[in-house]
């Protein structure tokens, strides 16, 4: 497999929750379901009646999954890192609903690291440790201890993180292993995807994130409120990747729900009809569809095959000015009109540092920044200013004001698209997501699960 494959490969198949199952016939992967049981109608009379007082939604914390002990702690530690990345605003009755969530994950988890090591897939402590490390870099500037440290306050734990790690790395290997030199993109698929795209530029392409929650139809009301929950809890400001990663049952669930950009032909009819009028940042769900419900955000949009004037490289000055403390909203409001108008006196960026230094100001000068990272209200003006041109003022009365001025721009250049290999490893991956969707329900299936 050629390196941009694999590398896309792992990036989108962390979390696969898998599929093998359904293929072992035809693989020779060795994978012991079997696939002869006939597939028959459930059926439930309307008048149904309830023997007993069991209620089958009401499930201890703890459970032993074909042998191995899933513990209260374990599931107390995980749900800690949904509560911290949402501020711990999360009520008593959606605190339940979590806790099922998090019950029914170690579950899976336990059913993809079961499989890997009954096929000989091995993930060491080092490599295991090497990820968790990558994790700190990319929180806390490389400090481990820092981010132990964290997790202990939050209550969760370091190796409660681990265990997570060691899931995805062993359930990601063995589809590399047992699906992937299975999966074949002919050049002609390729180069006819290709030439549709070509045919499509200028059209919108979406950047979404998605959460998936499947839904027999008997349980569909349930799941709805449950999705509805969800929404309501991201809109209070929870984190959308938070929560696809551990609610979504979406292959995409290990980079928190982002399907990449997307056209609306790729996607179901339900989805396109919906992402159509969205916004970048707008929220929207449950939609019905087939199987479930989905939660979308839109993350961005764009145009197929065209540059983003957002994707301009800019170079900008700052120019910043203190405020005296304790100073009214009024006065503050003349002296940035004040400041303004002094520096319009400036000729150009070659000018700034003079005049800037003649006021008491500061300047901080960056060559490398990207349209798109800026504000969306600062973003959209920048790009309408010619060099040597500046925003108007802004800041507040403990940060004082600043006046941002266009010394040179970088424009991007046109799009042209994935190339040839890269169109094909995207394709690779989608048959390999959903051959890898009904794995993990054969293992469910199979699996003697004991909750205590």
């Amino acid at each position: 497999m050629q390196a941009v494959n694999r590398s896309r490969f792992i990036r989108r198949a962390l979390l696969c929750v898998g599929s093998l199952a359904a293929m072992s016939a035809t693989l020779g992967t060795g994978v012991a379901h079997a696939q002869s049981a006939q597939q028959g109608e459930i059926v439930i009379p309307d008048d149904v009646k309830i023997f007993g007082n069991d209620n089958p939604n009401v499930r201890r914390a703890t459970a032993v999954v074909n042998g191995d002990v899933i513990t209260g702690t374990d599931v107390d530690q995980r749900l800690a890192l949904i509560v911290a990345a949402n501020q711990g605003k999360i009520d008593e009755e959606e605190m339940k609903r979590l806790r099922l969530q998090v019950l029914r994950n170690l579950i899976d988890e336990t059913l993809q690291i079961q499989e890997a090591k009954a096929a000989d897939i091995e993930v060491s402590q080092a490599e295991v440790d090497q990820s968790y490390a990558r994790v700190a870099s990319q929180n806390f500037g490389q400090n481990t201890g820092a981010m132990d440290a964290y997790l202990k306050r939050v209550g969760s734990s370091a190796d409660s993180l681990k265990r997570q790690i060691r899931g995805e790395l062993s359930w990601q290997r063995l589809l590399q292993r047992n699906v992937q030199p299975f999966i074949n993109v002919s050049d002609d698929e390729v180069n006819e995807m290709l030439e549709r795209m070509k045919a499509m530029k200028g059209t919108a392409e979406y950047r979404l994130g998605e959460i998936y929650l499947s839904a027999v139809p008997e349980a569909r009301q349930q799941v709805y409120e449950n999705a509805t929950k969800i929404v309501q809890q991201l809109r209070q400001g929870g984190s959308f990747v938070a929560y696809a990663r551990q609610y979504s049952e979406a292959t995409t669930a290990a980079v928190g729900g982002d399907l990449g950009w997307v056209r609306l032909a790729q996607l179901p009819n339900e989805l396109s009809a919906v992402a159509r009028d969205m916004e970048p940042g707008q929220l929207v769900g449950p939609i019905e569809v087939p199987g479930g419900f989905d939660i979308l955000y839109l993350i961005d949009k764009r145009q197929v095959l065209t540059a983003d004037p957002r994707d301009a490289v800019l170079a900008l000055k700052q120019i910043s000015l203190p405020f005296p403390k304790g100073i009214s909203e009024a006065e503050a409001g003349k002296r940035a009109e004040a400041f303004a108008t002094a520096m319009k006196a400036a000729k150009g960026c070659g000018d700034v540092d003079k005049v800037a230094s003649g006021l008491g100001a500061q300047v901080v000068t960056n060559d490398q920044v990207k349209a798109r990272d800026l504000p969306g209200q600062v973003q959209s003006a920048v790009l309408q200013l010619s060099p040597g041109e500046t925003l108007p003022p802004f800041g507040s009365l403990d940060e004082g004001v600043r006046i941002l001025m266009l010394c040179g721009r970088d424009d991007p250049q046109v799009n042209d698209g994935p190339s040839f290999e890269q169109l094909q490893a995207q394709l690779e991956d989608d048959r390999i997501n959903k051959r890898a969707q009904t794995y993990l329900r054969d293992l469910r299936r199979d699996a003697v699960i004991e909750y205590n």
